[in-house]
């Protein structure tokens, strides 16, 4: 148990500094908010991977998994972040974007799990 918790913080801590990194420089004030789209559709496809693997090799239970997909994975995309964003789309009256943006995410980000788990068949 402490194991598994010590790999998930060690997971989540590096998947929290890389989103940062990223959202900081893909994010502009006022635009789309790119840098987390990109990490939710990113981290949706690395997940699928690591699940499509894990339940191939019966391997959920693994360290992998503590470490990449519930620390990392759960440390690199945000759904909080996601909600906010949603909510300065629609209080600043930009329904249009708002719409790409949360149906978009939505949508791809299923897309990329399925796409994740149909890739590790071959590995």
């Amino acid at each position: 148990m402490i194991k598994n918790l010590i790999l998930i913080f060690i997971g989540g801590g590096l998947g929290s500094s890389l989103r940062y990194l990223i959202s900081k420089t893909l994010n502009i004030s006022g635009l789309f908010p790119l840098g987390t789209f990109a990490v939710n559709i990113i981290g949706s496809l690395l997940l699928g991977l690591l699940m499509g693997w894990a339940l191939k090799s019966n391997m959920l239970q693994s360290p992998v998994m503590f470490l990449a997909g519930v620390g990392f994975c759960g440390g690199f995309t945000t759904f909080s972040t996601f909600s906010f964003e949603n909510y300065t789309l629609l209080k600043s009256g930009d329904y249009l974007l708002f719409s790409f943006y949360f149906f978009g995410s939505l949508i791809l980000g299923i897309i990329a799990i399925l796409i994740g788990i149909l890739i590790s068949k071959f590995f």
